[in-house]
């Protein structure tokens, strides 16, 4: 069997209207010899007629214009679904290219591979958080702070950069239109030089194993829902001055601090199971303490100042 629609001929459209011309002459002649008297009734009874014929034809005219609107909204709605899928499309195209460009063995088409994930992000905010996932996961990637690296170094820096820049939401009388709000950093296991990310509003953090290298800053950083340092290695200078924990969900359990720190003396934090290197200036949140450990004399345990004396000699 065919399934082909059947289209309407031109002789068929010529029957159907002189069909309906036959059907008008005869429903006149009838309602002239019915109606044609000049009687006082039979005016009444046109205007009657006249009257039913225009409701008819002005609900007739509302059918099709309300047809005429479904159509209109329908074909609105196609419209703004090739609209829509055209951006996906032309998203995934960038974002594929930028992503094979972070793969490239160049460090200049690295970097121009991680200006246009930040483009996408300033752009298209339902993908802003896996662009951010894909920054993290770069600096995730293995690497060695050498001199021989210095190249990707300098990729690296400039993806904590974008980070930095997008993660600051400015002040009231100066709000940063490139702020990024609601933002997840999940950057374990990585190895980090210079990180600094003062003065940003972060939704959260996860540096479960990171290795902090050189200066790191989160200096009046605020970090809303989750702060994980647990077993992060922080090889030189910390500043987490100003620095706000909000929630209940910072740790830095297992934590080593091996080189100076300042937490200031408004920070609040969470130190318990962290250790610190003796033998720098620090200075801790005011509940906070170290103590040392008894089995290693180059090591202190952090511990709250009202803890039972032997809290941080185990």
């Amino acid at each position: 069997m065919g399934t082909e629609a059947r289209v309407l001929g031109t002789r068929t459209i010529l029957l159907w209207g002189a069909g309906l011309l036959l059907l008008a002459g005869l429903a006149a002649t009838l309602l002239l010899s019915l109606l044609g008297g000049g009687r006082p009734e039979d005016s009444a009874r046109l205007d009657a007629l006249r009257t039913a014929a225009n409701i008819v034809v002005g609900t007739g005219g509302a059918a099709a214009l309300l047809l005429a609107a479904r159509r209109q909204r329908s074909a609105e709605l196609d419209l703004v679904q090739k609209d829509h899928d055209a951006t996906e499309r032309r998203v995934t195209e960038m974002y594929s290219k930028a992503a094979d460009q972070l793969g490239s063995e160049k460090a200049p088409v690295r970097l121009a591979g991680l200006y246009a994930l930040e483009r996408l992000a300033g752009g298209y905010a339902p993908h802003r958080q896996t662009i951010v996932n894909v920054l993290c996961a770069y600096l995730r990637m293995p690497f060695k702070h050498t001199a021989k690296n210095a190249e990707e170094l300098q990729v690296r820096k400039t993806a904590q950069r974008i980070l930095q820049l997008h993660l600051r939401a400015g002040s009231v009388e100066q709000p940063n239109e490139g702020f990024w709000p609601d933002v997840d950093l999940d950057f374990s296991g990585a190895t980090l030089v210079g990180l600094n990310l003062t003065h940003c509003s972060i939704r959260s953090i996860v540096c479960y194993g990171t290795t902090f290298l050189e200066l790191v800053s989160f200096r009046g950083t605020e970090f809303r829902t989750k702060a994980d340092f647990n077993k992060a290695n922080f090889k030189d200078r910390v500043d987490f001055r100003g620095t706000v924990f909000g929630g209940d969900r910072d740790s830095f359990n297992g934590a080593v601090f091996a080189g100076p720190v300042d937490f200031g003396t408004k920070t609040a934090a969470r130190l318990a199971g962290a250790e610190a290197q003796r033998g720098f200036a620090r200075t801790w949140p005011p509940d906070w303490e170290e103590r040392p450990i008894a089995d290693r004399p180059d090591r202190a345990r952090l511990t709250r100042k009202d803890a039972p004396p032997d809290a941080g000699t185990r």
